[in-house]
């Protein structure tokens, strides 16, 4: 009897491993919904439903577009949330009369702001240059 418990213990472990090792290789997609088209990845993006997933292999979260299936990547890493941070979200600001991409959060992950640009070529427009 005892050898029987010894075996089903050992025939188990595997498949637990092989399990946790296919979630872990499996990524996670949210829905996030922007209520306004935004400005990011040198486009115009309409309003609507995006589903932000992150690569497993890298730090790279892609936002793909619902409605037109058009998407962008970028790199995230450590910053302002905390590494236990579960939230998914996309942060935006108001640059003259368009919202521009910020940042995409993942979890613990952030990416580096994304409107830099926009938001220098907008004070350059505003003082005439």
């Amino acid at each position: 009897m005892r050898s029987i418990l010894g075996l089903g213990k050992f025939v188990l472990a595997p498949a637990v491993l092989a399990a946790v090792a296919l979630a872990c290789n499996t990524a996670s997609a949210s829905t996030v919904n922007v209520p306004f088209s935004f400005a990011a990845a040198g486009h115009v993006w309409p309003a609507g439903a995006y589903s932000v997933q992150k690569e497993l292999a890298s730090d790279v979260v892609t936002v793909k577009s619902m409605a037109t299936g058009l998407s962008f990547s970028s790199l995230i890493g450590p910053g302002e949330p905390a590494l236990t941070d579960t939230r998914i979200s996309m942060k935006f600001d108001t640059i003259g009369n368009t919202h521009a991409l910020r940042t995409i959060q993942y979890g613990g992950l952030i990416s580096s702001q994304l409107d830099k640009k926009l938001e220098r070529s907008e004070r350059l427009m505003a003082s005439g240059r």
